[in-house]
């Protein structure tokens, strides 16, 4: 691991910056499991979990070939992102970002966000600025997020906003991921094994198939990261961290608008969305802040 000193020379509290980080997942989550996702994507003519995800995630960049999207995501397999193929036929990427609105704002109302206007406002007054000054250079996910429209509702609107960082925190933890040897499948074994993703889930999702899993596992075997079983290692775990660490010193330049206090502020502010989600059942698995095991992209990007 190497790349701490080269992105940490922002002065911000790096725990403040993990705290944040971990906010922003668990406050983006619930697209990927409202069932008005898939009620807005059945309007459009895709009744399918897969193709349906791909375009509304990747509907930001435009019509691109399933080949950029498996490339900006870059935990999944070939043969998972290929069923997207056709799914700009069957409607346009704008009308997939129109959708994912819509799919966000129903169940954002569904679920009864605590949230006044003026909580609102307050914390688009903080998330703006960082969003307004990222550096979005080899950020492909949040450039495109960022480019987006925001909807006029002010609850979907603060939810495109942190979406936009969450997409970049993805973008930064692919680099240091890359940085370090660690290419998508091994990156989903290791996440698995130390805990941080089930198994299920990841299987049924990134779609590797067994002789790729037991490739990346002797891989990892080799670095000294798992066990003959597949079990994660002291070393494992470590490394498994040692990447968030650095995935947290490379955003931490994300976050100097605003500040340590801010970034404290703007957690708490959020956090009524992830009650509201988790008190409505939405979550088929443990999601809490301060709690990165959940099934979401960035989770094993």
């Amino acid at each position: 691991m190497h790349l701490t000193s080269t992105f940490g020379r922002a002065n911000m509290d790096l725990n403040a910056v993990r705290e944040v980080s971990l906010t922003i997942n668990a406050t983006h989550l619930f697209i990927y499991f409202i069932p008005e996702a898939p009620e807005e994507a059945g309007k459009l003519g895709v009744t399918e979990y897969g193709p349906a995800y791909f375009a509304f995630r990747a509907a930001p960049m435009g019509a691109v070939p399933w080949q950029v999207t498996l490339a900006a995501f870059y935990s999944f397999s070939p043969r998972s992102v290929r069923a997207m193929a056709g799914v700009w036929d069957t409607a346009t990427p704008q009308q997939w970002q129109a959708a994912r609105f819509a799919a966000a704002d129903r169940a954002l109302r569904r679920v009864d966000v605590d949230l006044t206007a003026d909580q609102i406002a307050e914390a688009r007054s903080l998330i703006d600025p960082v969003v307004a000054s990222a550096d979005y250079a080899g950020k492909p996910m949040a450039a495109a997020n960022v480019s987006v429209p925001l909807p006029s509702d002010p609850l979907v609107a603060l939810w495109q906003q942190i979406t936009v960082v969450r997409e970049w925190r993805g973008d930064a933890h692919v680099t240091v991921l890359a940085a370090n040897d660690i290419g998508p499948c091994d990156g989903n074994v290791l996440q698995t094994a130390t805990g941080h993703f089930p198994e299920a889930i990841a299987r049924a999702t990134r779609l590797w198939s067994d002789e790729e899993v037991a490739a990346a596992t002797s891989r990892l075997v080799a670095r000294g990261w798992l066990n003959a079983d597949g079990t994660a290692t002291d070393a494992g775990v470590a490394a498994r961290e040692q990447i968030e660490a650095e995935t947290d010193a490379h955003c931490a330049a994300l976050w100097t608008p605003i500040g340590d206090a801010n970034v404290r502020r703007l957690t708490s502010l959020l956090m009524p969305i992830h009650d509201a989600f988790t008190a409505a059942g939405t979550y088929p698995f443990r999601v809490e802040m301060g709690d990165t095991r959940s099934a979401d992209p960035e989770a094993a990007r």
